[in-house]
């Protein structure tokens, strides 16, 4: 009976630590994520401004044919929309 608890002690405190690192990994995911999430906008930005058009810019970004997410960029940044 000893052994089983002991075992099952083990592996709570096992599952603990996985979930501690999973979360741990998150949050530097989640970093990650927005580092290149600024990096994209700094480049959206870039190419407006050197003369791609916005549509073109949509189609290589991947971005929704309505061009909500560049326009919204665009416009935070001072540039109109074409």
């Amino acid at each position: 009976m000893a052994n089983r608890l002991a075992d099952a002690v083990r592996a709570f405190h096992m599952a603990q630590a996985t979930a501690a690192a999973s979360a741990q990994r998150a949050a530097q995911d989640r970093e990650k994520v927005t580092e290149a999430r600024d990096k994209l906008a700094d480049a959206i930005v870039e190419a407006a401004r050197d003369g791609m058009r916005q549509i073109d810019i949509v189609r290589v970004t991947g971005y929704t044919r309505e061009r909500v997410r560049v326009r919204q960029i665009l416009r935070a940044h001072g540039i109109t929309p074409d």
